[in-house]
């Protein structure tokens, strides 16, 4: 199977998701199974992963539904309150369902130092024990917390999102190329090539912009660590779908396909 590891769904709402600014109003509309399920077809994906993009128990009960109600929805990974008492609670509540493989929580807006708090680390500690993987979504600032914080659990199978944002029309940064391949030593980590087309400057990629950060996560972890995400819809902002794909497509050979588009996701979220 061809598994895209990264999308969502939403039904619009301006107040909820006002992270949708102006210069990204092409997505201010709903997006649902119904909307991705042809494209994915018209791509040879063969499924998805849904991943959260509001932090509340209501979004993946969302997500858990639609997943129930479309079998090309292979994961969902939601929100749980990851500082609450009663998280191991919660996601046992969650893990009754079989597609549910995970949690995230916008780490990118939160203060330095959020990874390493006791409670969070708590929250950490309870996915573990219920083999249940975990998505930074995390900026370049935060890689330094994010390797004491996946050395602290070497049992926690974590995965980056979005090569930790850098910005892409820039080129390498020298610090987060250092700190990714740090990063990349602790072999519970994986990470996914996605997101990238929307960190170009004013959402304008050029094909040889991604080459270059493609070579520094492939040689940090290797193409058995490396997952496919297309994040649909926000990447409609920059690229089609087919666009994003052939970031892809067109870097690796076949054999490291089989890994990056289906094989390293089926693995790693228990597909």
């Amino acid at each position: 199977m061809y598994i895209d590891s990264h999308q969502h769904f939403w039904k619009y709402n301006p107040d909820r998701d006002s992270w949708i600014v102006d210069d990204m109003k092409c997505i201010r509309r709903d997006f649902m199974p119904s909307d991705l399920k042809p494209v994915l077809e018209n791509n040879g994906m063969d499924g998805c992963v849904a991943i959260q993009a509001d932090q509340s128990e209501e979004e993946t009960i969302f997500l858990l539904k639609l997943a129930a109600q479309n079998y090309f929805i292979k994961g969902v990974v939601g929100w749980v309150d990851m500082q609450k008492h009663n998280v191991e609670e919660r996601l046992l509540n969650f893990s009754k369902y079989k597609k549910f493989k995970g949690v995230r929580h916008i780490l990118q807006a939160e203060p330095d130092g959020f990874m390493l708090k006791e409670e969070f680390q708590r929250g950490i500690k309870a996915l573990s024990k219920l083999g249940l993987t975990y998505d930074l979504l995390i900026k370049p600032h935060q890689l330094n917390e994010a390797i004491m914080l996946t050395t602290n659990f070497p049992n926690q199978k974590f995965v980056l999102d979005h090569i930790a944002k850098p910005a892409i029309s820039n080129g390498i940064d020298e610090n987060w190329e250092n700190q990714i391949k740090e990063l990349s030593k602790n072999k519970n980590v994986f990470c996914k090539v996605s997101g990238l087309v929307t960190e170009t400057d004013g959402f304008k990629p050029e094909p040889d912009n991604f080459k270059v950060f493609l070579e520094v996560v492939t040689s940090a972890f290797g193409t058995e660590r490396l997952l496919f995400g297309s994040d649909w819809p926000v990447c409609l902002v920059a690229a089609s779908y087919n666009e994003v794909l052939k970031i892809i497509t067109n870097y690796y050979d076949k054999q490291q396909l089989k890994m990056i588009l289906g094989g390293n996701a089926i693995r790693f979220y228990k597909i």
